[in-house]
């Protein structure tokens, strides 16, 4: 008999995620909520629990459950903050966020992930996530600045304008390598007119194709 959608949640945030030792309660309660399994396509729903990245098609996939909880905590996200994501594929990290209470940006450069993302994230009445089919790299200056910024895809460089675009105090999370889906990831915070540089270790990432990326 198979697992219940809910209950495959709890046992993926009490085995992978909580075992690893994230413990930010609000990232740990909105990785229980959202229904993980409606981001991917059906005949891949039995697998979008388990401990790997899935393809969501475009060469691009939605991250494996702990880095999307890692990089999500790695933020401190607060309720009310504007957050800016680049690369929105099945929009499973928007959800993630906007299930914390930020007020969510998010761009894809792909047109046929942008329209299913924006019809499954306001069918989940997601109304604070905000969509855009954009270059990414450009981030989304009228909008700007923003206290977060994640990207979920990795690059050569760290785009200027999403630098930029971060206000101070802030954070952003983004991997970056020379060599195409082996990349860092790093953590900028821009405090007292500095930023401050720390690198987390190996990722994988899908590429960030753009004017500042690949």
């Amino acid at each position: 008999m198979s697992i219940d959608p809910k209950r495959k949640r709890e046992r993926m945030v009490r085995e992978q995620i909580e075992s690893r030792g994230i413990t930010d309660s609000a990232v740990l309660a909105a990785m229980r909520k959202v229904p993980r399994h409606l981001f991917v396509e059906e005949a891949l729903r039995a697998q979008s629990h388990e401990d790997h990245p899935l393809p969501i098609g475009y060469g691009q996939t939605i991250s494996q459950p702990y880095i999307v909880a890692l990089m999500t905590a790695l933020l401190h996200v607060q309720p009310g903050m504007r957050v800016l994501e680049i690369g929105t594929g099945s929009g499973y990290q928007a959800a993630i966020l906007a299930e914390m209470g930020a007020d969510v940006y998010t761009v894809e450069r792909v047109k046929p992930l942008h329209n299913a993302a924006f019809t499954r994230l306001n069918k989940m009445r997601y109304f604070n996530v905000h969509l855009k089919l954009d270059d990414g790299t450009l981030g989304w200056p009228n909008e700007g600045p923003f206290d977060r910024i994640m990207v979920t895809a990795g690059g050569p460089d760290v785009p200027p304008p999403l630098l930029d675009q971060l206000t101070e105090p802030g954070i952003m999370i983004i991997p970056v390598g020379v060599r195409q889906r082996s990349q860092e990831l790093i953590r900028f915070a821009k405090r007292d007119g500095k930023i401050m540089k720390s690198n987390l270790g190996a990722v994988m990432f899908v590429n960030l194709v753009g004017a500042h990326g690949w």
